[in-house]
């Protein structure tokens, strides 16, 4: 299977090297690989080729399904990971079941430090939106891979997630009456109820602001990391192309730490702003 897969990309080294190469000189890696189809119609920012794209055609339901095909993936091995360590988990832990307890305990304390007491009941949640997003944003910077956090699509799903998330939190903790005097601002003196037709649409506002700044966030700084990457290995290509070499010049190294270092401080802020989102919606008394 290995080796049809490698004779497969092989076969198709002629289509995606030009792509590749074209990012140097300005031009998109979909635009690029549309061309190389005889479409030329794609649009969007220059990426790395990915899997899905030099098995199939770029006008396939697997292409265009690869945002998603990818982010299932992603799924598939955080559920793996855990039904194996949970399986075969022992008093003596072995290595992986250290590691995840580490990185479990890890994220505990973290969010112990900003929600407090809840942060037992919000850890499932807010520590699996962590990992996902950061096993999403790694797979831009593994060789074939391609990133779910670069369509819009996938971090305003994450995003609005987090606000239905968030508004249920205030409905349930605080009951449906206490969520609108939440919304309300809280009036508790005469001055306080006569700024309640001001405050209620700033609070809506404010509230749709949150899952948009977040969607967007993720969604540039990972794209903009993909891009520079993919730049990089275009000029690195483009630097040998006199030699007709089908390797480039590994301009893209110090980008690949870089972008692995991005990736981990926005799956950090995506999570922790949720975090933030959700205390909010806690009853005063509990954010301590």
């Amino acid at each position: 299977m290995i080796g049809l897969v490698i004779h497969k990309l092989l076969m198709l080294a002629p289509t995606w090297l030009p792509s590749i190469v074209a990012i140097a000189s300005g031009g998109g890696g979909h635009e690029a690989a549309g061309d190389a189809h005889g479409g030329g119609h794609s649009s969007g920012p220059p990426h790395l080729p990915s899997l899905l794209g030099l098995l199939f055609a770029h006008d396939s339901a697997a292409y265009l399904w690869s945002n998603p095909i990818y982010a299932i993936a992603t799924s598939l091995i955080m559920c793996s990971v855990s039904f194996v360590v949970y399986r075969k988990r022992t008093m003596i832990p072995g290595k992986l079941q250290n590691f995840l307890e580490v990185l479990v305990e890890g994220m505990f304390d973290f969010f112990k430090s900003i929600m407090g007491k809840e942060a037992k009941r919000y850890l499932p949640f807010l520590g699996t939106l962590f990992f996902y997003i950061l096993i999403n944003n790694f797979w831009g910077l593994i060789p074939l891979g391609h990133s779910p956090s670069t369509s819009i699509n996938v971090t305003a799903t994450l995003a609005i997630t987090v606000f239905l998330y968030a508004q249920w939190t205030g409905i349930s903790r605080l009951g449906f009456v206490g969520w609108l005097d939440h919304l309300a601002g809280s009036p508790r003196d005469v001055i306080s109820w006569c700024l309640v037709p001001l405050m209620v649409p700033l609070h809506i506002i404010g509230e749709l602001a949150k899952p948009l700044s977040l969607a967007l966030r993720l969604f540039g700084n990972i794209t903009g990391e993909d891009v520079l990457v993919a730049a990089f290995v275009g000029l690195g290509i483009a630097a040998l192309s006199f030699m007709h070499s089908p390797v480039g010049l590994p301009l893209n190294l110090p980008f690949i730490f870089l972008g692995m270092l991005l990736s981990l401080i926005q799956a950090l802020v995506f999570t922790l702003l949720s975090s933030i989102y959700i205390l909010m919606m806690l009853p005063h008394e509990e954010h301590h």
